[in-house]
């Protein structure tokens, strides 16, 4: 099926509200990409998160007449005079298998493997962890999360509770159960990545040491050898009495979701709780790590 695309400039302001209205008007999808080359912040679960000059990109079928579009768009106020847009047609592919093919295997540290199901195993004697991207974020592409799955690969786990905090896809907590971990517990604040992380924790056979909860109702007393959190800067800064209450004296906490520029802030935080290691880099993203006093 042929398809054509419009793709128009608009701001993080007035991006959600012009992808409403080419929903109702029959966009089949819409996408908010990044116009200028500015650093991509991962959300936080549940957030969608939007950058200072945004294009908004809508897909209709081939069909559609893209004029009476512009004009509708006119028409509610989403393009005017100065507004700059581009319309153009889309090659017919196999849009499922082109996706598909983005996906491989991937490896972090000495041990573990991220492999979509659709793909053969590159190491059959290694820890796979079989992961396809779904409802909530995770997949390993990111510099942080391979960050922290390598930092993962490289602590002895054996007999240990780990705590994955925003567990989004779950891929930290079912990384750390094939590691050897005996338990892992996911936190995260939007039920979708708790409905995720369980999906994945069936597939990958974990699901019997996988405890789950949304932030509001996890344990008052609730603490693990190892937490991790792979959010943002911000509030890993605001959630420092509650995350570094969740680890055990002498336990060891990973941050990460942390632009380089950001990290000075983010050790200042923990700094009184926690001996933190030199701080590991990856594309201007880093990972914090630690052990608490």
């Amino acid at each position: 099926m042929a398809w054509v695309q419009i793709r128009i400039n608009s701001t993080n302001e007035q991006a959600e509200q012009m992808s409403d209205f080419l929903t109702d008007i029959g966009a089949v999808s819409v996408t908010f990409m990044d116009s200028q080359d500015t650093p991509i912040f991962e959300p936080l679960p549940g957030e969608t998160r939007l950058w200072g000059n945004t294009d908004v990109i809508a897909l209709f079928d081939a069909e559609t007449d893209m004029q009476e579009i512009v004009a509708q768009l006119s028409a509610e106020g989403h393009l005017n005079a100065q507004s700059a847009y581009k319309i153009e047609q889309i090659e017919d592919k196999d849009w499922e298998r082109e996706w598909m093919d983005n996906f491989h295997p991937m490896q972090f540290g000495k041990r573990l493997w991220i492999c979509p199901s659709w793909r053969e195993i590159p190491d059959p004697h290694a820890v796979n962890v079989m992961l396809d991207p779904g409802l909530a974020f995770g997949t390993g592409t990111h510099p942080t999360t391979a960050l922290c799955l390598e930092w993962l690969d490289g602590l002895d786990l054996q007999g240990k509770t780990v705590i994955d905090f925003g567990c989004g896809s779950g891929i930290l907590a079912i990384a750390a159960l094939k590691l050897g971990a005996k338990q892992a517990i996911g936190i995260d604040i939007d039920p979708q990545a708790i409905l995720a992380s369980r999906n994945n924790a069936e597939q990958n056979g974990v699901a019997d040491r996988l405890q789950l909860f949304l932030s509001e109702d996890k344990p008052a007393d609730l603490q693990a050898d190892v937490v991790v959190a792979n959010i943002l800067a911000g509030p890993l800064k605001e959630l420092y009495p509650i995350i570094s209450q969740l680890v055990k004296p002498q336990g060891d906490l990973g941050l990460s979701g942390i632009l380089e520029s950001q990290s000075a802030s983010v050790c200042q935080a923990y700094q009184a709780s926690f001996d933190l290691e030199p701080v590991a880099v990856r594309e201007e993203w880093c990972r914090i790590t630690g052990l608490k006093r």
